[in-house]
């Protein structure tokens, strides 16, 4: 259970961690490190403005 506390609170975490992890995860040995960076970088930026966190370090 790895620290989970119940059951249906693993599956919760899991069902909502399989749709995102991929997002980070580029298929890495077919990328160049270059190309490998800039597609990180994209892909942070579009975490950052779907969670919101782009917006709260021009409002601080």
């Amino acid at each position: 259970m790895k620290g989970f506390r119940s059951v249906g609170g693993a599956q919760r975490f899991l069902s909502a961690f399989s749709g995102i992890s991929p997002h980070f995860r580029p298929r890495r040995h077919l990328m160049t490190a270059a190309a490998h960076r800039a597609e990180m970088s994209i892909r942070f930026a579009i975490w950052e403005q779907i969670t919101g966190v782009a917006g709260l370090a021009n409002a601080a």
